[in-house]
């Protein structure tokens, strides 16, 4: 009945349902690629049981101890870079905490395919930090880590795909639209030509 009303051309409600149908799509398609890499919300207390020590701790000892090599936000310098954290060769989980204890109580020594080449003193160079202290700077580590999981930035290349992807879908999607309003455009413009000869 609507249709009638506005005298449009046969065949246009599809045309028109298709035009409309393909950027819900593409919309509906992003939202749910976001959702879906989106981290879900861990239970309350389960991410502070796992974690070895005190990360607020942590935190002002990283300040006093680790930011000069390790940066004031974990992002590097001349130390690795600890969010996120340096991926390193041979190591399935850098955020072991047994790991990261180990490494902060006993020093690292560069091995090849490292990120830095630049060997990490036993306690940073402070020898006063006790075993507690240890387990605190490793807690805020894991819990920066943690945190930061969903606001890691992308590779590049993951970057490079996605960007192509979403550029070309949005591309073919107006594309398409573009053809079918030109159609009926056409059509119109036909009518209107026709009305006149009258």
């Amino acid at each position: 009945m609507i249709w009638r009303a506005m005298r449009l051309p046969k065949g246009f409600k599809l045309s028109a349902l298709v035009a409309l149908a393909i950027p819900v799509l593409v919309a509906l398609t992003a939202i749910t690629t976001l959702a879906a890499s989106s981290p879900s919300p861990s239970p309350s207390g389960s991410t502070a049981a796992a974690l070895p020590g005190d990360p607020t701790r942590g935190a002002a000892l990283y300040g006093q101890n680790c930011a000069t090599c390790h940066g004031a936000s974990l992002e590097g310098g001349i130390g690795a870079v600890l969010n996120p954290i340096d991926k390193l060769p041979g190591v399935s989980n850098p955020l072991d905490p047994t790991f990261l204890i180990n490494i902060i109580t006993n020093g690292r020594t560069p091995q090849p395919h490292d990120p830095k080449q630049i060997a990490m003193p036993p306690k940073g160079g402070n020898a006063a930090l006790t075993d507690q202290d240890v387990k605190d700077l490793a807690a805020y580590i894991i819990q920066q880590n943690t945190l930061g999981a969903g606001n890691a930035p992308l590779a590049p290349g993951e970057l490079a795909k996605r960007t192509i992807l979403w550029v070309g879908i949005g591309i073919i999607a107006m594309v398409f639209v573009t053809f079918l309003l030109s159609q009926y455009n056409m059509r119109w413009i036909a009518r209107r030509a026709a009305a006149r000869r009258k």
